[in-house]
């Protein structure tokens, strides 16, 4: 999954402390699976969650 094409929403129980996680949420319809990130690492791996 290329990360650039989706837009990243930043989990609300992300805090300020700098553990983000990220997820597109357009892509769940699309895809059936929740695509998650590391908002530290922006261009890095993206898990598929069923």
């Amino acid at each position: 999954m290329t990360t650039e094409l989706h837009n990243w929403s930043k989990s609300s129980y992300s805090g300020s402390g700098g553990t983000c996680v990220e997820w597109a949420p357009a892509c769940v319809s699309a895809t059936g699976t929740v695509p998650v990130r590391d908002s530290k690492s922006p261009s890095g791996l993206v898990l598929d969650i069923p």
